[in-house]
Parts: C-alpha cells; sequence; structure tokens
C-alpha cells in the first residue's frame, strides 16, 4: 500500500431505473436511507479512512448532487452528452484523480462492519496486482440474488464463476484504459485484461452488505442497520 491516500471515484451517474418513480425527481444516490442519502453513506466511509481527493460522476439529474455536495471538495466529473458507463466514465475522470491506482467505489450500497475502505487499503499489493475487488460471502450480502461474482482462489487470485458477490467497491491500476478504443464500456473490460495476465485478485468483507439498487434494498439496508424512523 503507498504511504499517501488513494484518490477515490465514487459512480453516480446512472439513471436508477430499477428504483422506478423513487428516482423520477432525483438521481440515485439522493434517495434516503436510515435518515441521509445514499452518497453520504459512501462519504462517511470515505472521511472515516481519511482519504481526501475524491471525484463523483455525474449524468441523470446531476443539479442535485451539485447542491448536495457544494460545500465540499469533491470534484465533479460530468458525462454528457451520453453516459460513459462504469470504464469510460472512470477513464474521462481521470484528469482530476491522477497517476496510479484509484479506489472506485458504487453509491448503492450501505456497509455495517469494519470501513470496507480501510480493508481493501490493508490488503492491497502493487507489486502483485493491477486490480483488488472487495466480495461479500453470499450469506452476508443483503438484498442480493444470484450465484454471486468471482472465486477466490488460496494466492487471492479471482477468477470469474459462482462464488463471492462484487460489492462495487474496488483498487484498480488505470494505465490499462488508454489502450481500450471504444467511448462507452464497462471496467469487465479492464478487468478481463488483468484476468488474462494473472494480474486481478479479491479479498472477501467480513462484516455485512446491503445491495440499494431496487426499491425493497432500502428497507433491507435499514433493518441492517436497525434504523428507527422517527
Amino acid at each position: 500500500m503507498r504511504d499517501d491516500p488513494l484518490p477515490v471515484m465514487i459512480f453516480a451517474a446512472g439513471f436508477g431505473t430499477r428504483m422506478g418513480a423513487l428516482t423520477a425527481d432525483q438521481p440515485k444516490p439522493m434517495i434516503p436511507v436510515a435518515g441521509k442519502p445514499l452518497i453520504d453513506h459512501a462519504l462517511d466511509l470515505v472521511r472515516d479512512a481519511a482519504l481526501t481527493r475524491v471525484v463523483v460522476n455525474l449524468h441523470y439529474k446531476p443539479e442535485h448532487l451539485r447542491a448536495h455536495l457544494s460545500d465540499t471538495d469533491i470534484l465533479f466529473s460530468e458525462e454528457q452528452p451520453e453516459i460513459l458507463e462504469t470504464g469510460g466514465g472512470l477513464r474521462h475522470a481521470l484528469p482530476l484523480l491522477g497517476n496510479g491506482p484509484v479506489y472506485t467505489m458504487n453509491s448503492d450500497a450501505v456497509w455495517s462492519g469494519p470501513n470496507p475502505l480501510t480493508h481493501l487499503a490493508q490488503n492491497w499489493n502493487p507489486d502483485q496486482m493491477d486490480g483488488l475487488l472487495l466480495c461479500i460471502p453470499p450469506d452476508n450480502a443483503i438484498g442480493h440474488t444470484g450465484k454471486g461474482d468471482f472465486e477466490i482462489a488460496e494466492t487471492g487470485h479471482a477468477s470469474r464463476g459462482p462464488g463471492a458477490i462484487y460489492s462495487g467497491l474496488q483498487i484498480l491500476k488505470t494505465d490499462g484504459l488508454a489502450a481500450i478504443p471504444e467511448t462507452y464500456f464497462s471496467l469487465n473490460r479492464l478487468w478481463d485484461d488483468m484476468l488474462a495476465n494473472n494480474r486481478l485478485f479479491a479479498t472477501t468483507y467480513p462484516g455485512k452488505w446491503c445491495d440499494v439498487g431496487r426499491p425493497e434494498g432500502i428497507e433491507l439496508a435499514e433493518d441492517m442497520l436497525d434504523y428507527t424512523h422517527v
């Protein structure tokens, strides 16, 4: 791990279509969960980990996030006229993030347990790794259905297959983005290159994690946090 903190890219540009009416007038990261917007749950973790360079990408109804975060030092990477997906969005934000590895973080999850950013940093080894994914054992993944995304070898190497669930949080080296010709693309493209070079690793999170990608995830997350409405 580097002595200086890595920059953080928080993905907040999506349309949030699975949230239905909840995103008709606001972007998904502004949906309240346990008394505060989803984006604030992510930012609480960032601040707790003492990370200072934060970039949030914007596309759908960006004025809401700009207004909500106007009194912070957060940098914005707006994607217009079209959304660039995770890979294209990360590459678009590199002038703000700088050179070297970065965290990327989804804004539609809530965590219960140790700080997941710190947990990743403690397991990051740039000499061995081009990417380190934080994954969730199925029993600790609240509100998620499916067979999982990655198998993790004893060495920590990741491979695609049913097993642990990708949490939406990772550390990545970004050098490989320059070689991808498409403008709009998923970070799966970068993962494929890392897998081919045996440089993609994963580690599991010891706490609980809730996917808040659908309306029912709100109540599940609040139950996980033991939140009582007042």
